[in-house]
């Protein structure tokens, strides 16, 4: 079929075309989608192609860079968003570099 035909048919013939062709096409992509689940079922894949439950990657723990001086259990990573207590302070002209933990007391407290 070439376009000429295609324009010289009506518009209901133009309908019942697509309607034809789109109930082909999803007929051929049934049968080839079984077809591959055939295959991928004899070469034992087929429960494992079916499921997407990855596991995440596992990521070391981050130790906390900035702590809250107002309330030192408040602690933050410097990844993420910024926390609550912080926001405030930085608004008022406190430097991050201000609630940094000192590494050295850090590493005291934990070997011990």
């Amino acid at each position: 079929m070439n376009a000429a035909h295609f324009n010289s048919l009506s518009l209901d013939e133009l309908w019942r075309f697509h309607q034809q062709v789109t109930a082909s096409l999803t007929q051929k992509m049934l049968v080839q989608k079984a077809k591959l689940e055939e295959r991928l079922h004899k070469i034992g894949l087929a429960d494992e192609a079916t499921r997407f439950d990855r596991k995440r990657r596992p990521y070391p723990p981050v130790r906390p860079k900035y702590r809250n001086p107002r309330n030192p259990a408040e602690t933050w990573s410097g990844r993420g968003r910024l926390p609550r207590w912080l926001r405030p302070q930085l608004r008022g002209g406190g430097k991050l570099d201000d609630f940094l933990i000192d590494q050295t007391s850090v590493q005291k407290r934990q070997t011990n």
